[in-house]
C-alpha cells in the first residue's frame, strides 16, 4: 500500500502548537494542479452525490422496520473531503474538496437544498482536523479510518436532531454509529484503497500521494 509517513522535519522537542506552526508554513504554497485536482475530485463526487440522494430515497422502504439502519450507506456523503485530504496532502484540501461536492450536489438540484454546502463544509473541516492533529505527515489507513469517523460526527448529530426527533433515543444512537461505521468503511477505508488504486495507476504522479 505504499508508505503512509513524509519525513519528519527538525523540530526536537518544541511544543506542539509550535510545530504545526512550522508544518502549516512548509505547505502554505498551494500549486496550480493542486486546485484543479481537489476541484475536480469535488465534481464528480458532487455527481455522484446527487445519484446517491436517489439511491438513498429508492432504498427507504429496505429499512422499513428498522430506519436506523439506512445510515449504513451514508459513507458516500462522506468520502469528498478524506479523499481529497489523502491525494492533495496540503491544509485545506478536504475542505475545499466536500465543499466543491456539496455545491455541484445542490447545484444538480439536491433534495435537501443549500443546506447540503453547510454539510458539506463541516465534513470537510472535521477530516481537515485530524490531518492537522497528525501535521499532514501521516496517510496511512488508521488515519483514513479515523477521519473518515471524523467527517460522520456532524450528521451524526444534525441528522436526529432536525430530521428524527421524533425517534426513540436508542434509534438515534444506533443511527449515529451507522452513521460513524459506514464513514470509517466507506470514506476511510475507500478512500484509502482509492488513492492506492490511482496511485499504481500513474494518475497521482503530481503529488506525494503517488507513493501510495
Amino acid at each position: 500500500m505504499g508508505t503512509d509517513t513524509e519525513p519528519p522535519s527538525a523540530g526536537g522537542a518544541r511544543g506542539f502548537p509550535t510545530r504545526i506552526g512550522d508544518r502549516l508554513r512548509e505547505l502554505r504554497n498551494w500549486r496550480t494542479v493542486d486546485i484543479v485536482v481537489a476541484a475536480v475530485i469535488g465534481v464528480a463526487v458532487g455527481v455522484v452525490f446527487w445519484l446517491w440522494g436517489i439511491v438513498w430515497t429508492v432504498t427507504g422502504p429496505l429499512f422499513v422496520l428498522f430506519p436506523p439502519a439506512q445510515a449504513l450507506i451514508y459513507g458516500v456523503w462522506l468520502l469528498p473531503g478524506v479523499l481529497g485530504g489523502l491525494i492533495v496532502r496540503l491544509p485545506g484540501a478536504a475542505v475545499l474538496t466536500s465543499i466543491t461536492a456539496a455545491s455541484v450536489s445542490a447545484l444538480l438540484g439536491s433534495q435537501w437544498g443549500v443546506t447540503v454546502v453547510m454539510e458539506g463544509a463541516l465534513q470537510g473541516l472535521l477530516p481537515e482536523l485530524v490531518f492537522l492533529l497528525f501535521l499532514y505527515r501521516r496517510w496511512g489507513m488508521g488515519v483514513a479510518v479515523l477521519a473518515g469517523m471524523a467527517a460522520g460526527l456532524s450528521p451524526a448529530v444534525r441528522d436526529v436532531v432536525v430530521y428524527y426527533p421524533t425517534w426513540p433515543l436508542t434509534h438515534q444512537l444506533v443511527y449515529g454509529a451507522c452513521i460513524l461505521v459506514s464513514g470509517a468503511l466507506i470514506a476511510g477505508v475507500g478512500g484509502r484503497l482509492l488513492t492506492s488504486a490511482l496511485a499504481r495507476a500513474g494518475a497521482l504522479t503530481p503529488f506525494p500521494s503517488a507513493r501510495g
